[in-house]
């Protein structure tokens, strides 16, 4: 795949203003081919230019941003440089906040005749927004990490900074007279009137991240009260884009496509996909100002706001600074589904590099000291690298008696003498408290799982105080976190932790991320059943239905394939957990039971190649990983095989043939910058042998020309890569078997 990249000349210009240091000429000036940053190693660091006529560009040679200074700051392009594409086609304020209930824009320029598109002489001819704050200043920093993260390096494939690397631009901005004495006015018709003194001491920096090697900009807002008096931030808009519409319709549509950009915030819940960004944070809306769209009914979403649903409501005292979440917006080169997913997985990694930590896990039924060490005990002798104490075990993390805490201390240590981590499950959301600890909900509407505690609630304080306190005693490793916050409101005005609903939303969300991310930077692993990611959790579900793992086994093996093909389009192979049900679970009788183990090793054998090969860990759920010495060495053998290609089979997916039962199915793991560049897995679900040629796309191994092939049994193969970047590959498989090609 060919790209292009638009070299960026640097020449020295005056500077910009007093104490301003001077700035590289950003200069469109040269089209030459580049190295696709999926595959190849390039230099494209994040820098800070100043175009001839006072503009500054944010960019990296992949992507640009571009900001007037004068008469106020404004975003006046977003560019996918490689593309020579455009992105925007107005200009709006870069932020938006209400405070006491007066609407206030951070910076933006008004006037542009038409919003169809964007000329750069209409700029300097454009006003600034009325009332609005005015842009003072601007510095450049390094990336700062979010929050402290303690890597567990040996559940990792290979080392990632963090932070990720690159700037962050930071804008000042502040009211002048004129917009004060014009906000005054508007804040006699509210009831909580905003002073003079709040008004010129409110200091508003909008940042900016750009990192080093990837199309992918960051933006957050923090109000600072320098005043004497509280203000309350009532509402915010983060971002505010006026995008190019990436189709144009007379009619209106049902399912209009969005710009290609995929929005990732870390105020995300209820959910693992990107419609759960877009229900709580952002939203794409139509645009009230774009008059001469070719839609009719002018209803075609081309306009991204970024804000809460609700709140945040949040009072912000003197000398104190409100900060917003993040937003992430990542610019695609294409609408490829394979190219789409993996650019949001390389994303991912550099964002929660903790992603990446995939240790071999066991979850134990009970959690009695004797079924624990024996867990322990047989971690240890095959690999194995965590246990954790399952739901139903009688493991209870809001057990904090002395005794408690003695016996999980004990044995947190034993399984630290044998290398293996442990932790246990807790139970937040999807359960009842009492009715002053629930979440109170408008009439007629329930909680999302059915029921929920209030994480504000007097109940909801104490749970996380319960779990600092255990994790800080005991010296446990894992948090299997159910039921996480799914985004309820609360009407309640007597919990401690919030005022009303339109702050609990906020300050729930607020509780257990603030937790999350302390369990990152104490090295806690966190399965977490949500889109927590970007807050520190480590793993979510994979993509299933439990009550599939009471189907009978052959099925299961189907299944279990499908949906690690279907869960790895967005995720990486580390992001999910599978399920394996060692004993009996949900029903189905001994036709959907493992045990005895020894009894079906074939099935056994088959549910560890699905998911070593996939590199999916899942939580092999019973008493024991193995009860005869053949179980043990079958076990044995596929931790071995994951172990030894563990960097590769951590790496990304790239899918061949979906698993339907009816013929082979195979999935690609892909690592460019690796010694093994390729894994290729294939299975065969029939009870007779096969032979298959199979074409396999390379090109997300960065291997071009010709492959080193290597299969299971040794046999090495040297194969040409045609000019569509493809191999063939003949391999025959056994009835129920697998084959696997490592790819140098």
């Amino acid at each position: 795949m060919k790209l292009l990249l638009l070299i960026l000349f640097f020449a020295p210009v005056a500077a910009m203003g007093q104490g301003r240091q001077s700035l590289p000429l950003f200069e469109k000036s040269q089209v030459t081919e580049y190295r696709d940053w999926l595959v190849d190693s390039l230099d494209a660091k994040a820098r800070l230019f100043e175009t001839a006529d006072g503009k500054l560009v944010f960019s990296n040679g992949l992507v640009g941003r571009t900001f007037a200074t004068k008469p106020n700051g404004a975003t006046i392009s977003l560019e996918l440089l490689a593309k020579d594409e455009s992105f925007l086609r107005s200009v709006r304020p870069e932020a938006e906040l209400t405070i006491n209930g007066v609407t206030i824009p951070v910076g933006g320029l008004t006037g542009q005749p038409i919003h169809n598109y964007l000329l750069p002489e209409w700029i300097d001819q454009m006003k600034s927004e009325p009332g609005s704050f005015q842009l003072q200043d601007f510095r450049l920093e390094e990336t700062k990490a979010r929050f402290p993260w303690k890597k567990r390096t040996e559940w990792m494939p290979k080392e990632l900074p963090w932070p990720a690397p690159g700037k962050e631009l930071i804008f000042t901005y502040k009211l002048y007279k004129a917009a004060i004495q014009l906000l005054l006015q508007k804040a006699k018709k509210s009831p909580d009137l905003l002073s003079q003194d709040q008004l010129e001491n409110l200091i508003v920096t909008v940042h900016y991240e750009l990192y080093d090697h990837m199309p992918l900009f960051c933006k957050w807002v923090s109000v600072e009260n320098r005043s004497t008096r509280t203000i309350r931030l009532d509402r915010f808009k983060s971002e505010i884009l006026a995008t190019t519409e990436p189709e144009s319709e007379v009619d209106n549509r049902k399912n209009w496509t969005y710009p290609n950009l995929t929005i990732l915030t870390d105020y995300s819940f209820g959910g693992t996909g990107e419609e759960q960004v877009l229900e709580t944070s952002a939203q794409w809306k139509t645009d009230p100002l774009y008059l001469t769209q070719v839609n009719y009914d002018r209803t075609m979403p081309c306009l991204l706001e970024v804000s809460p649903k609700l709140g945040p409501a949040r009072e912000v005292a003197p000398g104190a600074v409100f900060t917003t979440y993040r937003t992430w917006e990542l610019i695609h080169d294409s609408r490829d589904r394979e190219r789409k997913g993996l650019e949001e997985r390389r994303t991912m990694r550099a964002l929660a590099p903790w992603v990446t930590e995939n240790p071999i896990l066991m979850h134990v039924r009970k959690a009695d000291n004797d079924a624990v060490k024996k867990a322990i005990d047989q971690c240890a002798a095959v690999g194995f690298e965590m246990v954790i104490m399952t739901f139903g075990s009688g493991f209870d993390l809001e057990n904090t008696s002395a005794a408690n805490l003695t016996r999980m201390k004990m044995l947190a240590d034993y399984a630290h003498s044998k290398g293996i981590a442990l932790g246990g499950y807790s139970l937040l959301a999807s359960r009842t408290i009492d009715k002053a600890d629930d979440v109170m909900m408008p009439e007629g509407q329930k909680p999302r799982f059915g029921n929920s505690p209030c994480l504000d609630s007097a109940w909801g304080i104490a749970y996380f105080e319960k779990l600092y306190n255990f994790y800080r005693s005991t010296g446990l490793d894992i948090l299997e976190h159910d039921g996480n916050y799914p985004g309820d409101f609360c009407l309640s005005t007597v919990h401690p932790g919030h005022r009303g609903v339109e702050d609990s939303q906020w300050n729930q969300h607020k509780r257990i991320a603030d937790f999350y991310n302390w369990c990152r930077g104490n090295g806690i692993y966190l399965n977490v059943p949500d889109n927590y990611y970007l807050n520190g959790s480590n793993k979510c579900g994979m993509g299933y239905r439990e009550t599939n793992w009471s189907l009978p086994r052959e099925q299961q093996e189907i299944i279990e394939r499908q949906n690690i093909y279907d869960g790895t389009w967005r995720k990486t192979p580390s992001m999910g957990w599978m399920f394996v049900p060692l004993v009996e679970y949900q029903g189905g009788g001994q036709a959907a039971t493992i045990e005895p183990l020894r009894e079906h090793l074939q099935h056994y054998g088959q549910r560890l190649a699905n998911l070593f090969g996939a590199g999916v860990q899942a939580c092999y759920r019973g008493p024991e990983l193995y009860d005869a010495p053949e179980t043990e060495a079958l076990v044995a053998r596929w931790v071995g095989f994951y172990r030894q290609h563990r960097r590769i089979l951590d790496g990304d997916i790239i899918h061949v043939r979906r698993p339907d039962g009816t013929d082979y199915d195979a999935i690609l793991h892909t690592d460019p910058m690796g010694t093994e560049k390729g894994l290729l897995m294939v299975y065969n679900p029939l009870n007779v042998p096969i032979q298959r040629r199979i074409r396999v796309n390379v090109y997300y191994t960065g291997i071009k020309n010709s492959a080193s092939i290597e299969n299971s049994a040794g046999e090495k193969r040297i194969l040409p890569v045609d000019s569509s970047n493809r191999i063939w590959i003949e391999c025959t498989l056994p009835a129920k078997g697998e084959e696997w090609f490592v790819i140098k």
